[in-house]
């Protein structure tokens, strides 16, 4: 069996697939200041979920944007369960080509949603996912990542909001009733919400409008479906973009893997 492990700056996403099966995944929230051994009891005992022992598991693949946590979840792997994990880093076999200045700047995350999204449709995409960040992503009809844009994610600039300004409450992220708020939580919701709605149309419409190849947009991420119900640009979301994304790097490193 696979172990994936996505580590993001907000949360983690540890799933488990059986070939090409995905038997289960969970979200947890991304902390620093646990140990290795917390780390690992915490995976067991999401593993024995599903009845799956680490015994079961015969290889692994680690996406990771937080640099402190790579190595902790490196010696997980190492200790506990016995193997040395795929680490998606500059030099890992992509089969994608990388068009941007700087190729080692790209976050794992987006490098991996793209060869997912790729793989899937072959065609041009744009890949919007909403993280810490929003990123949005354009990969050509050819299979290059040829760049995309990044904004300040929702979760990011809701806290914003309640922290500069003194007298806005913390609200929940939920669609409002109507875009013109009658009281102060309501208005917040709306602002956010649609506010968010517009940029992403905003963005996915000048990126069509700069590449001219009518790109198949996707949405990842934990809050992509609340804003692909009110986007008009929006094709699809696929909750599990990142996960397969890690299983075909997987596929296209385990040979030479092997050898290192």
């Amino acid at each position: 069996m696979l172990l994936v492990i996505d580590i993001g700056n907000t949360n983690t996403v540890v799933g488990v697939y059986n070939e090409e099966k995905l038997l289960n995944h969970w979200r947890l929230n991304t902390v620093i200041q646990k140990s290795v051994d917390e780390y690992a009891m915490f995976i067991n005992s999401l593993l024995s979920i599903e009845g799956i022992t680490f015994k079961l598991i015969d290889s692994a693949i680690i996406s990771c944007v937080v640099p402190p946590l790579l190595i902790p979840f490196e010696i997980v792997c190492r200790k506990y369960i016995g193997i040395m994990p795929i680490v998606v880093e500059p030099g890992i076999k992509t089969g994608m080509p990388i068009l941007y200045e700087n190729p080692s700047e790209v976050g794992a995350d987006r490098i991996v949603n793209a060869i997912a999204g790729y793989e899937k449709y072959k065609r041009s995409l744009v890949i919007v996912d909403f993280g810490t960040a929003t990123t949005f992503d354009y990969i050509t009809p050819k299979g290059e990542y040829a760049g995309g844009s990044i904004a300040p994610g929702i979760m990011i600039s809701l806290e914003a909001l309640f922290e500069r300004a003194s007298k806005l409450p913390r609200v929940e992220l939920v669609k409002p009733k109507s875009i013109i708020g009658k009281n102060t939580i309501n208005a917040i919701q709306s602002g956010i919400i649609y506010g968010y709605v517009s940029l992403v149309d905003g963005i996915v419409k000048r990126i069509k409008d700069e590449v001219k190849t009518n790109p198949y947009v996707i949405a990842t991420g934990g809050l992509s479906s609340l804003i692909y119900k009110e986007s008009e640009t929006i094709d699809e979301v696929n909750e599990f973009l990142t996960l397969e994304g890690l299983r075909i790097l997987y596929e296209r490193n385990k040979d030479y893997h092997r050898f290192k």
